[in-house]
């Protein structure tokens, strides 16, 4: 990139990382008008990537915020059942419309809402897989989304490549685990979001600790945690140091994450804001 690039690449005859970067992004539907795409990543499965996803649309949404979430974790969509989402996605000719929360009107979609049965398995190799997570950002209609939340797969693999060099992500947020094994795998997320210029918000630890309900006393399960060592290395911030918590996992069990007023995510809301 030429330092005296004005970060327009429409008219730039340059041939920089940049512009061929740019170049990739797939055009969003016509009718679509999102300000910004925060994607949600963890290295490796099972941290509550899916669960920070929706407390920050859910956070967002009670701030006034036009709120989307794009589930791109196509092989393991959770994100309608916590909202309670039973309908199912209809779309015509040129367009694929998102079901809508029942509460905050967050517009949601996922595979789960397109199959005939939420346990029919996908069992589809990486080209189609990524194909479709595509298709949910060029053709569904995403109206005036402030805040557009992409509930990444985990991993490093096709489809986080597929988001990462088709749609414009203003950001990511890491989510993570206590134990040394997790934040290992982390520090390779936050790799591949450097080699596709990717900026990182912050990182959030998940099932941080267990908090006693007679002593209120903080008991960590996990071990030491290593996040503060792993923001230090790569200089961003600490978002959030969530604990592990029965009455948020049933909430997301039931359907009713929008029910919830958990503050957990407060400076990372900040942040992104």
């Amino acid at each position: 990139m030429s330092e005296n690039c004005s970060h327009d690449c429409s008219n730039c005859q340059s041939n920089c990382d940049s512009k061929n970067s740019a170049d990739r992004i797939a055009k969003p539907h016509p009718m679509s008008k999102v300000k910004k795409v925060i994607g949600v990543v963890s290295g490796k499965g099972g941290v509550g990537k899916s669960m920070v996803t929706e407390l920050l649309a859910v956070q967002f949404s009670k701030k006034g915020y036009h709120c989307g979430i794009l589930d791109a974790d196509i092989t393991g969509p959770s994100i309608p059942k916590a909202f309670g989402l039973t309908e199912k996605a209809v779309g015509d000719e040129t367009t694929i419309y998102p079901v809508s929360s029942k509460k905050l009107n967050i517009d949601i979609m996922s595979i789960n809402l397109l199959l005939p049965n939420d346990t029919d398995p996908v069992v589809w190799r990486g080209p189609v897989i990524g194909g479709t997570v595509k298709q949910f950002w060029t053709d569904v209609l995403w109206d005036n989304v402030d805040y557009l939340f992409v509930d990444m797969p985990p991993g490093t693999g096709d489809v986080a490549l597929t988001v990462f060099q088709n749609i414009p992500i203003d950001g990511i947020v890491v989510v993570t685990s206590p134990q040394d094994l997790v934040s290992m795998i982390v520090k390779k997320a936050m790799k591949m979001a450097s080699l596709m210029n990717v900026p990182v918000l912050g990182l959030v630890e998940n099932m941080s600790y267990v908090e006693c309900p007679d002593c209120h006393k903080k008991i960590h399960i996990f071990g030491k945690s290593h996040i503060l060592d792993v923001a230090e290395e790569y200089h961003v911030p600490v978002l959030a140091q969530m604990p592990v918590n029965p009455v948020l996992a049933a909430a997301c069990d039931d359907g009713t994450i929008e029910d919830t007023d958990i503050s957990y995510l407060e400076d990372a809301v900040a942040v992104i804001e």
